[in-house]
């Protein structure tokens, strides 16, 4: 058995939770509800009468598609290889979708993601600059 990749786990549960966001920013188009509505109003301006959570929530979805499985212009580039910009950019992305009521599973599976991130950076992980590749030994092979 292999060594589990962490990066690569954290990659496809962010995906999975991008996916989700943008799903739930189309559907807080058409029916806006902040998730603490119960508790305030203070907050429903955020989302109608002009969908501004709607469109971050979008956005930002959209960015981390792109990011992780990455498209042609991110990939190998230096802030696909960052684990620190991912762990600094995915909280600001998990706050936007809790905000949101129809975004709060995307919002769970985000700060999963980035426990997962953040334990493969502990450990040293990289990531490689060609997509979904695992990262070469060093040196030439010794015969004993």
């Amino acid at each position: 058995m292999g060594r589990l990749i962490k990066n690569h786990l954290a990659r496809l549960i962010i995906l999975a939770a991008a996916t989700y966001q943008v799903a739930a920013a189309v559907c807080g188009f058409f029916w806006p509800k902040i998730l603490w509505d119960f508790l305030t109003k203070t907050l429903d301006p955020a989302v109608k009468p002009i969908p501004i959570l709607q469109i971050i929530n979008l956005l930002f979805g959209l960015i981390l598609l792109a990011w992780e499985w990455p498209v042609a212009f991110i990939a190998g580039s230096s802030i696909h290889r960052s684990l620190e910009a991912r762990l600094a950019f995915l909280p600001l992305t998990a706050l936007a979708a809790v905000l949101l009521y129809q975004g709060t599973n995307a919002a769970i599976y985000q700060v999963v993601g980035l426990g997962v991130y953040f334990w493969a950076y502990s450990e040293g992980e990289i990531i490689c600059a060609k997509p979904w590749t695992l990262p070469q030994r060093g040196g030439k092979p010794t015969r004993v």
